[in-house]
């Protein structure tokens, strides 16, 4: 049995999108990430730093996005949303996974916190970089990988979608918006959207958030 640990509306949305893709069976472990401390310390064995996602699988711990993305598409690959080692389109694949987590994500946070660097400063480089190297990918080619859908697009997918329409940080693209409407329009990411939004709405921060009141 497969276990994954997530919290709703997180970092974790990305997997839970994944998993539904894949259509395989698993146990969803809820974690409080935004509880007063964070998650209880307990979850350290799961997660050096309380962080989601986590998946444990078969008696082994997989955490971080990219490598359970890596882990489930090669384990799972009967569900064919993987490039195998061999297919020309593999190594596109797993370089965005790997991009998204070490350069999407630090340079987003890094704008939004104000940041201000040159590109040597940090490995993850420059924001208007990151922007510019994906905006020319999406223009060359119809998914992450190449011609056709891969579990890649659901981590590169969440991500533009959140950062562009939620977060208000990436600067709104027709290349963009062409490329959520390709990978958004399938029944596992809107079951996983409605259900993550339904988990949401019982948790303790997003209840007092949704009621007016500060959140905790």
């Amino acid at each position: 049995m497969l276990t994954f640990y997530h919290a709703p509306w997180s970092r974790s949305s990305t997997v839970f999108w994944l998993l539904e893709e894949l259509g395989i069976d698993y146990r969803m472990e809820l974690v409080d990430i935004r509880g007063e401390g964070g998650a209880a310390e307990e979850y350290r064995k799961i997660h050096p730093n309380k962080k989601v996602p986590a998946i444990e699988h078969n008696g082994s711990i997989v955490t971080e996005r990219a490598a359970i993305t890596i882990y489930l598409g090669d384990t799972f690959s009967d569900s064919g949303l993987a490039p195998a080692i061999g297919d020309p389109e593999r190594a596109a694949y797993i370089s965005t996974l790997v991009y998204h987590d070490a350069v999407f994500d630090p340079v987003v946070c890094a704008k939004v916190h104000g940041l201000n660097y040159v590109s040597n400063d940090y490995p993850f480089g420059l924001f208007d970089d990151m922007v510019a190297y994906l905006e020319r990918r999406l223009s060359e080619q119809p998914f992450a990988a190449g011609e056709r859908f891969t579990l890649a697009d659901v981590v590169l997918g969440t991500g533009i979608n959140y950062v562009m329409n939620t977060l208000k940080a990436l600067p709104e693209r027709q290349v963009f918006r062409e490329y959520l409407g390709r990978v958004t329009d399938r029944p596992a990411f809107k079951r996983s959207t409605e259900k993550d939004a339904e988990m949401a709405a019982e948790m303790p921060f997003f209840k007092q958030m949704m009621a007016g009141g500060a959140p905790v």
